[in-house]
């Protein structure tokens, strides 16, 4: 069965993250969209995962708990999980990692943490845009060790990607799917990095904005709508 996704969405707890980017304004964006499958992705936290995902339940919209985190490298990686308990706890881990920054909203943007009503319950004081002090190694490592799984984020891109700044994708890194933006062009990029070509790629939003969530364009075959499905699917081996 096709069921269509977009693995990559910020909500109002990342500072450039629009305040209008609250659970259930998400939530219903994405069903308004038709999408079937999303994960919440905030930089260096996962804090608003499980507003999301009480909301989705009933709705019969599957969000898979995430961040997208920025490694020593000043790398983004997607950093999935089957469970909210193993994303809180991957959380915990690389808290004492996360510089201590304070954040400046007038500067960067507020940092809300909401319940499941978009009631404000909370502000993350520590600015979320930093670099944790862990590598892409040591990042993999973690996630495999709570049964999630990475996914390079953006790698298209001239910042922040694994291309850009180490010049090219380690092959010792348990990798099978990578990231591409929503303006990329797969095949130009395989043209320019032939390597890739070993990869699988999946297109998300990196949604800092309602309006920019993926419509219903991007899918994944697979049997059912379940977490085990999704990680089955972006496991894969394409030969």
């Amino acid at each position: 069965m096709k069921f269509y996704y977009d693995l990559h969405i910020h909500t109002s707890l990342s500072p450039c993250g629009d305040r209008d980017m609250t659970p259930n304004n998400i939530v219903n964006m994405a069903l308004l969209k038709g999408l079937d499958i999303i994960a919440i992705t905030d930089h260096n936290s996962v804090k608003n995962c499980m507003p999301c995902i009480e909301i989705a339940e009933s709705k019969g919209l599957l969000v898979i708990p995430g961040m997208e985190i920025q490694t020593k490298e000043e790398v983004h990686l997607l950093c999935l999980f089957k469970d909210v308990y193993k994303a809180v706890e991957f959380e915990k881990s690389i808290n004492t990692l996360i510089p201590d920054i304070k954040n400046k909203p007038e500067f960067f943007g507020e940092q809300l943490i909401f319940d499941i009503h978009d009631n404000i319950i909370g502000r993350e004081e520590r600015l979320l845009i930093s670099s944790v002090d862990i590598t892409i190694q040591q990042t993999f490592k973690k996630v495999k060790e709570l049964d999630g799984l990475v996914i390079p984020a953006h790698i298209d891109k001239k910042n922040f990607s694994i291309i850009s700044n180490l010049g090219f994708i380690p092959f010792d890194l348990d990798i099978k799917t990578l990231e591409i933006s929503v303006h990329c062009n797969k095949n130009d990029l395989i043209k320019e990095y032939k390597y890739l070509k070993r990869y699988s790629f999946i297109t998300n939003s990196d949604a800092h904005y309602l309006g920019d969530i993926s419509e219903r364009i991007n899918y994944m075959q697979i049997e059912n709508k379940t977490i085990d499905e999704v990680f089955k699917f972006l496991n894969r081996d394409i030969f």
